[in-house]
């Protein structure tokens, strides 16, 4: 036997083998590198993305990119996108609403397993696996209780490129939005900042690397400032715990599809 068919009835052997999972996808450079490691593991095949979007804004749920950079994303990276369109100030009743039909019509097609970029938040893990745990389904993380430091030395290692597109102001002034993630931009960072953003800090676009096909091109435009009210509980990657200070308020970097 030829050694192009072993390796073509091997690779059917995997794909029969692996568990059907769906990637959750924010664009940013957990996802990232939570794909770039996870598509380098047998037991899993992915499915589609699946990321939230605000439809009255049409960008991705809080990143702020637009839903054509998105796209663009997505067919760089060769995986179908599957859209959750959620209203501009959801409440969680209404989330966990949306998000049970997408996990019903996914369990159709024999989907049980879903992916997340999470590195160390312990309470939005367990509402994670809470939810899918009543639906049979399974969370996996790959990038779970890694260093951040590790991990974002590795993400710059590996050649990804990423640009702040969102900053929390309780930890980053409005200099970061739109900034490139580097060496330079790590040793800038205030002390008490993760340098992943792991606690909402900053949120990021990544527009290069070793999953993509091409580059995605872009410009930058305005930064805009928005304020909102400091939720009770989460239902995006910013999950932090209710807070009796001021409404947070980010900095948004708009970038625009050349």
């Amino acid at each position: 036997m030829r050694p192009d068919t072993v390796r073509k009835i091997l690779s059917f052997q995997r794909d029969q083998m692996a568990e059907n999972a769906v990637f959750n996808w924010s664009g940013g450079k957990d996802s990232s590198l939570a794909l770039y490691h996870i598509q380098k593991d047998n037991r899993y095949k992915i499915h589609s993305l699946l990321t939230s979007v605000n439809s009255s804004a049409d960008r991705i749920s809080m990143h702020g990119v637009r839903n054509s950079l998105l796209e663009k994303q997505a067919e760089s990276l060769g995986i179908p996108l599957d859209k959750i369109l959620l209203p501009e100030h959801p409440n969680m009743q209404t989330y966990e609403s949306i998000m049970k039909d997408k996990m019903d019509e996914l369990s159709g097609k024999g989907i049980d397993h879903s992916v997340f970029g999470d590195i160390f938040l312990e309470d939005l893990k367990k509402y994670r696996e809470d939810q899918l745990h009543k639906i049979g389904w399974k969370a996996v993380f790959p990038l779970w209780k890694r260093d951040t430091k590790e991990l974002i030395s590795e993400f710059i290692d590996l050649g990804f490129k990423a640009v702040l597109v969102c900053v929390n102001d309780r930890y980053l002034d409005v200099s970061f939005a739109g900034r490139e993630i580097d060496r330079e931009l790590l040793k800038d960072l205030p002390e008490g900042v993760d340098p992943c953003g792991e606690n909402g800090e900053y949120h990021s676009f990544v527009y290069d690397g070793p999953i993509f096909k091409n580059r995605i091109l872009f410009e930058q435009g305005e930064t805009v400032y928005k304020t909102y009210p400091a939720p009770s509980s989460s239902n995006d990657d910013c999950f932090q715990p209710p807070s009796e200070e001021k409404q947070p308020g980010f900095y948004f970097k708009d970038l625009v599809l050349r």
